[in-house]
């Protein structure tokens, strides 16, 4: 078989049956915002046969190496953290109120069933909240709204001694229990979509680049990044470290086409239209031009959003890094972000990988890159 029969073939079938195993075991798995170290083993293990060396950086943040030590540096990346909370308080009751970690939003929260990662290993627990036939006893008070202070766990324990005999404390972290799903038409839902999978798709093309032989022209590095949630720090670590050339940078994007978002604010972007390419100032342009005309030669459709100042995603951390380096955002459209049933569409991953793949083969040391 040639080369560029090869290379359709395998583009063809994007999700085989290891990877699509691998992506639910992934998204199932914890990987809360500062305790990322069980989703990333999972990563680092899926990754292994496809690069030839790998590093952790002090904070977790992983990475693959393909044909390491040449001097020029790509990077794809993506962010392996997702929302979650920290245990703040336990009452003598045995009920505990809760911090945020990262932007988990408070108003999904009562009636969820969550898992609480204390010393003795995981507790299943419940956010409580009153009956609404309790809540509306008298028709003079306003319909109370669920407030992070007005928020509490109930693990079935019955004062604060049985909370702490289970292993929980202050500063334990508590993550939903909500797991990966099919629907109709092709879409997934599950908790953390963002931005695990980001941390799928790149490890998919590095897949694609063994399984075609592809011998690349410069060091590409593979990097699943920690605390993006909190302000894209392990992003930035880790473009200190590297120093690369180039980066492409893949996150998820709001789908504008539902309910209560303003496309006037947020643009026009749907779920199952291919992924998304952002304009805005730490988008180098030259880059972006060239992703654009990758995806139009490859025939993948791709939406267009435009983003002022910061682009809130670990772009701003590579594109600002070091002397500065050529960042671009591929995005991915996504359905209810920071809530449990993040949704997304199988072709919108399928098309991000293969956007991403097709870049790396078009881009050498020599592409040009200057600004003027």
């Amino acid at each position: 078989m040639s080369k560029s029969k090869k290379e359709k073939k395998s583009q063809e079938t994007i999700l085989t049956e290891a990877s699509h195993s691998f992506l639910r075991n992934y998204l199932n798995n914890p990987s809360p915002v500062g305790f990322e170290s069980g989703g990333q083993r999972i990563w680092l293990d899926y990754l292994q046969p496809y690069i030839d060396e790998q590093l952790v950086d002090p904070y977790g943040t992983a990475v693959g190496i393909i044909n390491p030590n040449q001097p020029f540096k790509v990077v794809i990346e993506a962010h392996a953290d997702e929302i979650s909370w920290f245990v703040n308080y336990i009452t003598d009751a045995g009920l505990i109120y809760l911090k945020r970690n990262g932007g988990v939003d408070h108003q999904i929260a009562p009636s969820k069933r969550v898992i609480i990662h204390g010393k003795n290993g995981p507790i299943k627990a419940v956010f409580g909240w009153p009956a609404i036939h309790t809540r509306l006893s008298n028709p003079e008070q306003k319909e109370p709204q669920p407030k992070v202070e007005s928020l509490w766990l109930d693990c079935g324990a019955r004062n604060k001694k049985e909370v702490e005999d289970l292993g929980i404390h202050i500063g334990a972290v508590v993550t939903y229990d909500e797991g990966f799903e099919e629907l109709s038409y092709d879409h997934y839902i599950c908790r953390a979509m963002d931005n695990r999978v980001g941390g799928f798709m790149i490890a998919e093309v590095a897949r694609l680049l063994k399984e075609n032989n592809v011998q690349l022209p410069y060091s590409l590095y593979v990097v699943n990044a920690v605390q993006e949630e909190i302000g894209l720090r392990g992003a930035e670590m880790i473009a200190r470290r590297i120093k690369p050339n180039v980066a492409i940078i893949t996150d998820v994007t709001h789908d504008t086409t539902t309910p209560m978002i303003n496309k006037m604010i947020e643009g026009d972007c749907a779920c199952g239209k291919g992924p998304s390419l952002a304009y805005g100032p730490a988008v180098h342009n030259k880059l972006l031009t060239l992703v654009q005309e990758v995806a139009q030669k490859s025939e993948i459709p791709v939406q267009l959003r435009a983003i002022s100042r910061s682009t809130g995603t670990d772009t701003d951390s590579f594109a600002y890094a070091n002397d500065g380096c050529p960042s671009v955002l591929i995005s991915i459209p996504l359905r209810y972000m920071h809530t449990t049933v993040e949704m997304l569409h199988r072709s919108d991953i399928e098309n991000t990988i293969k956007l991403m793949y097709q870049t790396l083969l078009t881009l050498t040391p020599e592409t040009n890159l200057n600004y003027l």
